[in-house]
C-alpha cells in the first residue's frame, strides 16, 4: 500500500461518479475548498457540511471530506469571516481541510444516491425513473495490412472498442486491396516514393463510446504500421450507458401504504412520514426520488408505480399527486444521508484496490434540521 495524495482519490470517486452526470444547472460539483494537492491519510465522508462537521473532521484528523450537498451553493459576492458561511469557511482552509462535493452526479451514479435508497427499501427488478444521460455508439473502419490486421484488433479491444454488452473485442473484417502511392517527403512502409502500390488489406470495424473516442484512436495510430492509416470515424444513431435519476423497483410481497410507510420509517430510519392517499392502497411498484422530488410526481405515474418516495413534497404538488391516484410518502430530504455509509464503503474499496493507504470515516454528525415532535 502507498500513501495517497487528494488527486488519486478523487480520481478513482470520478471513476465511479464522474461529473458528467450531472444534471442539474451550474450543479457546483468538485473541489469546492482548498487543495487537492496534498498527502490524504484520511477522508470524512457526510450529507452536509456546517461547522459542526467541521470540528468532527478536525478532531478525527481528516484532511478531506467527500460531501453530498456543496457547502457552496450560489456564487459569493465576498468571503466575510463575521457570517456563518464565512467562519466555516475560514475553519475549514485554517485547518488545511479540502471539500469535495458530489451532488447530482451522485444522485445519478450506480450504486449512488437513489440505488442506495431503492437497495434499503429492499426494492427488487430496479429500473432507472428519469433518464438524463446517455452516450451515443461511434464505428471506426480502419484498412490495415493483412499481416498487421489482428495486432491492430488486439489494440483497439485493449482500448475498450468492441464491448457490446456482456461481450468485447468484438469487430467485423472484410477483404480487399489497398492502392496509394508515396509522394516526396513520405516515408512509405510498404512501396516505393512515386510509384503506385498494391496490397492485401483488411478493413477492421468496431464499434466504442463517444467518452472512449480519444483513446480507441490513439491505440489504433499507436498500433498501426502506416505512416498514414486511412480510417472512417463516424457517429452512430443508437444509444448506451443510459443512466438517470430516481429508481423504480418492487416490494417482493404486496402491503398497504400504511404498512408501506412504516416500511419507510423503519429502513431509511426516520421519525415520522407524510402521506398522502389512501392508507389501505395496497402497494406493490415504488418509485424513489433522493431529496426534492416535487417535479417527478409524473414521471413516477408514468412509470406504474404505486407509491412515490420522495422528500420536500409541498402543498399544492401534493394535491396535484392526489388528483392523479399516485400515492406518496414523504420521508424527508435528510434520508439522503444513506449516502455516508455507502460512499464511505465504495470508496475504501476502490482504494484498496488501487493499493493506496486512506482511511474513509462516516460522519457521526446529524445534520436534519427538523424536530419531529
Amino acid at each position: 500500500m502507498k500513501n495517497a495524495n487528494g488527486h488519486e482519490i478523487i480520481q478513482l470517486f470520478e471513476s465511479w461518479s464522474p461529473k458528467k452526470l450531472a444534471c442539474m444547472d451550474n450543479d457546483p460539483i468538485g473541489l469546492a475548498i482548498g487543495t487537492l494537492n496534498k498527502a490524504v491519510s484520511k477522508v470524512l465522508v457526510t450529507l452536509d457540511v456546517n461547522e459542526q462537521v467541521a470540528e468532527e473532521a478536525i478532531e478525527r484528523g481528516c484532511q478531506l471530506i467527500i460531501a453530498h450537498h456543496p457547502p457552496i451553493f450560489r456564487k459569493l459576492s465576498n468571503l466575510r469571516t463575521d457570517t456563518p458561511a464565512g467562519k466555516l469557511y475560514e475553519k475549514l482552509i485554517k485547518n488545511d481541510i479540502a471539500v469535495y462535493a458530489a451532488h447530482t452526479n451522485l444522485d445519478v451514479a450506480e450504486g449512488g444516491v437513489n440505488d442506495l435508497l431503492a437497495e434499503a427499501l429492499q426494492l427488487e427488478n430496479c429500473q432507472i425513473l428519469e433518464k438524463t444521460y446517455h452516450e451515443n455508439l461511434m464505428k471506426l473502419a480502419v484498412f490495415v495490412p493483412d499481416d498487421y490486421a489482428q495486432e491492430v484488433r488486439l489494440a483497439l479491444a485493449k482500448a475498450g472498442a468492441g464491448s457490446i454488452g456482456n461481450y468485447d473485442a468484438c469487430s467485423f473484417s472484410t477483404n480487399g486491396e489497398g492502392r496509394f502511392r508515396a509522394l516526396e517527403g513520405a516515408d512509405p512502409f510498404i512501396g516505393d516514393i512515386g510509384k503506385m502500390e498494391k496490397t492485401d488489406e483488411e478493413k477492421i470495424e468496431v464499434v466504442f463510446t463517444t467518452s472512449n473516442k480519444n483513446k480507441v484512436l490513439k491505440a489504433m495510430l499507436n498500433s498501426h504500421p502506416y505512416e498514414e492509416p486511412a480510417y472512417d470515424l463516424y457517429t452512430l444513431a443508437v444509444e448506451t450507458n443510459e443512466m438517470g435519476l430516481g429508481r423504480v423497483g418492487t416490494l417482493k410481497e404486496p402491503m398497504t401504504l400504511e404498512r408501506f410507510a412504516e416500511h419507510v420509517k423503519t429502513q431509511l430510519n426516520v421519525p415520522r412520514v407524510r402521506v398522502v392517499g389512501n392508507i389501505n392502497t395496497s402497494i406493490k411498484k415504488v418509485a424513489v426520488v433522493g431529496g426534492d422530488g416535487n417535479k417527478y410526481i409524473h414521471t413516477a405515474k408514468r412509470s406504474g408505480a404505486d407509491v412515490f418516495v420522495t422528500g420536500d413534497i409541498g402543498f399544492h404538488i401534493a394535491q396535484d399527486a392526489e388528483s392523479i391516484g399516485l400515492n406518496i410518502v414523504d420521508p424527508g430530504h435528510h434520508v439522503e444521508k444513506v449516502m455516508i455509509k455507502g460512499v464511505a464503503e465504495k470508496m475504501d474499496k476502490l482504494c484498496s484496490d488501487a493499493k493506496l493507504s486512506v482511511e474513509f470515516v462516516q460522519s457521526e454528525i446529524d445534520t436534519e434540521p427538523f424536530t419531529f415532535i
